[in-house]
């Protein structure tokens, strides 16, 4: 499946985007470097065990161990210690981005209720997307009985473009399915 992708990244899309972009050569063309899916558990600060549950989706979700990441410093308004674990985030990459990607833009997005669309005005200004998910339940590894809390997540597509045009042309190509 994600094979599939990247074939047609190689085949197909580079050549488009070597024609609409006039680049000189192939290694210009923008290509997905990484995907960062991070999931932020405040309630983690009350309670340790939220966090297991959250690395469990997580790693349902991108198939790769999450890593835990802890509070650079306190906040006493919000019970907050400096090093206390409060959230994960998982980095994917080659083979497994892909199939991430693949399954993202043709499965888990379009089980989003009243969905028209991802965003055309999330990108940072250096070619990179970031996407916000209010639940983890669109994923179809998750099973909806098993679930103790519905989480949101963010997922942030790096890609190598140098702008946010050929970014977002790149994602098109890959199929992201933007607002029309």
């Amino acid at each position: 499946m994600a094979v599939r992708m990247k074939d047609r990244y190689l085949n197909e899309i580079t050549p488009a985007l070597i024609q609409k972009f006039n680049y000189s050569t192939v290694m210009q063309v923008p290509k997905v470097e990484k995907i960062v899916i991070n999931m932020g558990v405040g309630e983690a600060v009350s309670n340790s065990k939220v966090l297991d549950t959250a690395v469990e989706d997580l790693q349902k979700i991108s198939g790769q161990k999450p890593v835990v990441t802890k509070s650079k410093k306190a906040i006493a308004g919000f019970k907050l210690r400096e090093n206390m674990p409060i959230g994960v985030k998982v980095t994917l990459r080659g083979e497994r981005m892909y199939h991430f990607l693949d399954k993202l833009f043709n499965v888990s997005l379009p089980r989003v209720r009243d969905f028209r669309g991802i965003s055309n005005k999330a990108f940072d200004g250096r070619g990179n997307y970031t996407l916000g998910l209010k639940e983890q339940l669109i994923f179809p590894e998750i099973e909806y009985d098993k679930i103790d809390k519905v989480r949101g997540m963010d997922i942030v597509i790096v890609t190598t473009a140098k702008s946010d045009e050929e970014a977002r042309e790149l994602l098109t190509q890959l199929g992201a399915p933007f607002v029309k």
